[in-house]
């Protein structure tokens, strides 16, 4: 059987298509009449469209078909730092939200499933002092 086509050959276009998405994610300001940004009660820039990055966003903005064909990268050297970048901005944004109180369960929640966070052993979240740990990582060496 024929092996399949990777849609990137190069991590250079994969990093073009991942740039883009993550700027797609940014949103864009909604501007007045006037043509300058409208603000909302705090005086901030309000912004439309924004949305969270998350890994499956990721994947499929760069036209993969799951994310298990984004970790399929992930598992080629040539490929891998750029999909862990991609994956770190996604985290980086979950730990962000982490300061939101509107978000902070959410957050957890993903950190922790998605990226592997836990509590440190015999001691709950509160005992730690609200601190969410993540586990010790070795890399592998080939």
């Amino acid at each position: 059987m024929p092996r399949k086509t990777q849609k990137y050959q190069a991590p250079e276009e994969m990093q073009r298509a991942i740039d883009a998405y993550f700027k797609d994610c940014e949103g864009e300001l909604l501007l007045g009449e006037d043509g300058n940004p409208v603000l909302d009660k705090q005086g901030l820039p309000v912004v439309v469209n924004a949305r969270p990055p998350t890994v499956t966003g990721l994947a499929l903005a760069l036209g993969l078909s799951s994310r298990q064909s984004l970790l399929n990268y992930q598992g080629r050297k040539e490929f891998r730092e750029t999909v862990l970048r991609a994956k770190l901005r996604v985290e980086d944004y979950c730990e962000r939200r982490l300061y939101d109180k509107d978000a902070r369960q959410g957050a957890e929640f993903n950190l922790r499933f998605n990226f592997h966070w836990q509590e440190p052993e015999g001691e709950s979240r509160e005992e730690a002092g609200g601190v969410v740990l993540m586990p010790q990582v070795q890399e592998k060496t080939e």
